[in-house]
């Protein structure tokens, strides 16, 4: 194998002189790249949810998310915000470059606020300490050569289109303000399509596990985002430029990342249930590997939640039951844990899912609406009003506003499997759903049939290595 030094020797000994036109001289193509820069720099101070329209800022998101991890952005960062905002309504990107640069810096060096309540918690760092914390019960061997098996895995799969359809044209948006709009949701608003980054990286770690089996870890499912997702936002964003310069998982989810805790993790959490079925221990091994490429502590106790919640849907019928068997397996003294047991407790004392969500709204109303706090509250409270009811459970979790395709994408699949897929209601099934459509190299388009044997036969494949 040649050394890098002949390599590079080869070239330059090799390189035959000429002279080049004006044309060829490529200098021009550095404006195309100008302009492309600023375009990506100005999503991050003004945007628009893609399937809904809603507004969004990320870096005054980035500095209460920071805040919400018990971090004081200094008044430094607080005078940047300002400053960006007007530089971007100006289009002054040469200001507006120099201010987000700063402002990264000020975050990156933000000083540890003491006072408040996110250290009164315990952080979890590893999948070993976690698994010390919480009582696993016996796995529940399900056949998965069984037709109802892989019955379950189609429906889980065409319900998390529904969920999410009916949700990205609704998310970012306050449960209030949805009904002056709209009024009661039961429908589709519009025709819906599979567009969706949440599943995205849910083939990603299918990709992943496709080769490696149970065994696969955090970088194998790091290095199949770097190839298979061309971009992603907040968390997954970041992840990913640190992941394409050589800062592979865990720190690929800390670095420079104060997203590290919204719902990126929390939203992907059904595949690693789907191919762990009736085993909620392995579902969160996964889990915890997937979720730590891209975030860290609450953000992967999310993932590890709604694996947990999928692998046990597989052999538990009483969805208030199930619930909270997922909850016990959160650890008591996380952040996480504090969260979603005050949503279940305000659905034993609340008299309707909408006072249960005011409650939880009050309460975490300094979180982004992306955060993974609000948004496992909505999963709670949609799931235990839902009462196992296909679309009650849908309704509610979409007029719950906020990120409602990540919450309805990963709660209805959990009905899905314990019914099969005639729980779905025939009116909510659409010709779209047919064929998956997504922004992944190499899997533009996807058939559901293709997707659900994809699933079925990399379960079987791995259990097959687990046995030699």
């Amino acid at each position: 194998m040649k050394k890098a030094w002949e390599r590079a020797g080869e070239l330059y000994q090799n390189a035959i002189p000429v002279i080049l036109s004006e044309e060829d001289q490529t200098w021009t193509a550095n404006l195309e790249t100008q302009h492309f820069y600023d375009q990506i720099l100005s999503l991050d101070w003004s945007s628009r949810v893609p399937g809904s329209g809603a507004p969004e800022r990320i870096m005054v998101a980035a500095v209460q998310a920071l805040e919400n991890r018990g971090y004081q952005a200094s008044e430094r960062a607080y005078e940047l915000l300002e400053e960006g905002i007007c530089a971007h309504e100006e289009e002054d990107y040469v200001r507006l470059h120099k201010i987000s640069a700063e402002l990264r810096y000020e975050l990156a060096h933000a000083k540890k606020d003491e006072s408040s309540l996110y250290w009164d918690y315990q952080s979890y760092s590893s999948f070993a300490q976690y698994e010390k914390s919480v009582q696993f019960s016996d796995k529940i061997l399900i056949d998965i050569t069984k037709p109802e098996f892989r019955d379950k895995l189609k429906a889980a799969w065409l319900s998390q289109m529904i969920g999410a359809a009916m949700g990205t044209m609704v998310e970012g948006y306050t449960s209030q303000n949805l009904y002056e709009s709209f009024g009661e949701v039961y429908d589709y608003l519009r025709e819906p399509n599979t567009y969706n980054d949440d599943i995205t990286y849910e083939l990603a770690f299918l990709d992943a596990f496709r080769s490696c089996g149970y065994q696969v870890t955090s970088k194998d499912i790091a290095l199949s985002w770097a190839g298979l997702v061309p971009c992603g936002w907040s968390a997954e964003e970041i992840a990913l430029r640190n992941i394409k310069s050589g800062i592979l998982p865990p720190e690929s989810g800390t670095f420079h990342n104060p997203f590290c805790e919204w719902i990126g993790a929390q939203m992907k959490g059904g595949i690693c249930g789907m191919v762990a079925p009736g085993d909620a221990y392995l579902a969160a091994k996964l889990a915890w590997a997937d979720a730590e490429v891209a975030h860290a502590n609450n953000g992967i106790l999310g993932e590890v939640f709604n694996a947990v919640l999928t692998a046990l849907a597989f052999t538990e019928s009483d969805i208030h039951k199930l619930l909270l068997d997922a909850i016990q397996l959160i650890p008591a003294d996380s952040e996480y844990f504090s969260v979603i047991s005050f949503a279940w407790n305000c659905c034993k004392e609340c008299m309707d899912w909408h006072e249960a969500l005011y409650r939880c709204q009050k309460r975490y109303k300094k979180y982004n609406w992306i955060h993974a706090y609000p948004n496992a509250c909505c999963e709670v409270i949609a799931l235990y009003y839902g009462e196992g009811d296909y679309a009650k459970t849908l309704h509610i979790v979409t007029m719950c506003g906020i990120d409602a395709d990540c919450n309805a994408g990963m709660i209805m699949p959990i009905l899905a499997i314990q019914k099969g897929m005639g729980i779905i209601p025939k009116k909510l099934i659409h010709p779209a759903f047919e064929e998956l459509i997504t922004y992944m190299r190499g899997t533009e388009k996807l058939s559901l049939e293709e997707l659900v044997d994809d699933t079925l036969n990399s379960i079987i494949h791995a259990k097959n290595k687990e046995e030699v």
